[in-house]
């Protein structure tokens, strides 16, 4: 079965449809999935409903899909910096359901798990509580909160073999692993593919059986979601020497 596909839109072809549900890995600007979403922008697919823990900044990744008004519902615990994602949230625009952030990731690992429902005290006596199932265990209340399993996830990896083994960089993992466990089609980005078998199994993060199609996309746009700096000062210039050993 040949997982690698030439671009984009060839390894979406025959997924996309209106209204489906998307997992989209990635946390900020770091391991989004931006060339597949674009893609998916390009499709002009409409209504979808997105799990992802923000949709990125204004102009990258998801915030493309929201340009065009075709997200219908996101579902995510950050808000953060997208100002669109917040304008059209405010005005009523755009469905959010929002997750604490753990429980948006076990959501996620409990569907990839097959895993449907489970008890966290994670938001008991918040609005996040309302109109869920509330029970009690060794005298704490918790919630009942439901798994997620989409239609599609799509993600982005560092290194990947043609069996569609993939291996994540540092911090880039995030919601990649997870989300590639969660959903009916995975479709990877991936920035090296090599043959089948060059990848230490000992390395591997997420095995091949997860992964249904991968495209090749090289380093791309490595972007500063924040860039802070501080003023350099001038280097103290050297002690004299005085012959006596400190």
């Amino acid at each position: 079965m040949n997982k690698v596909y030439p671009d984009a839109k060839s390894a979406l072809a025959g997924i996309l449809k209106d209204g489906m549900m998307i997992m989209s890995g990635g946390f900020g600007l770091c391991g989004i999935a931006e060339v597949l979403s674009d893609a998916i922008r390009d499709s002009g697919v409409k209504n979808l409903t997105v799990i992802s823990n923000n949709a990125g900044v204004d102009g990258i990744g998801l915030s493309r899909l929201l340009e065009t008004r075709q997200i219908k519902k996101m579902i995510s615990s950050y808000v953060g910096e997208n100002k669109l994602f917040a304008q059209q949230y405010l005005a009523g625009e755009l469905e959010l359901e929002f997750n604490p952030q753990g429980t948006l990731a076990e959501r996620i690992r409990a569907g990839g798990a097959g895993i449907p429902a489970f008890y966290t005290k994670t938001g008991v006596g918040t609005l996040i509580a309302e109109g869920k199932e509330e029970k009690i265990f060794d005298g704490e209340k918790y919630i009942m909160e439901r798994g997620l399993f989409a239609d599609l996830a799509i993600i982005h990896a560092w290194k990947g073999d043609t069996a569609g083994n993939l291996v994540y960089r540092k911090t880039a993992r995030n919601f990649n692993p997870m989300m590639a466990t969660a959903a009916r089609v995975t479709v990877a980005e991936v920035e090296q593919i090599v043959p089948a078998g060059d990848i230490n199994p000992d390395h591997i993060h997420t095995p091949g059986i997860f992964v249904k199609r991968m495209i090749e996309v090289g380093r791309g746009n490595k972007r500063i979601e924040f860039r802070n700096t501080r003023k350099r000062t001038s280097a103290p210039a050297p002690a004299a020497a005085t012959g006596v050993e400190i």
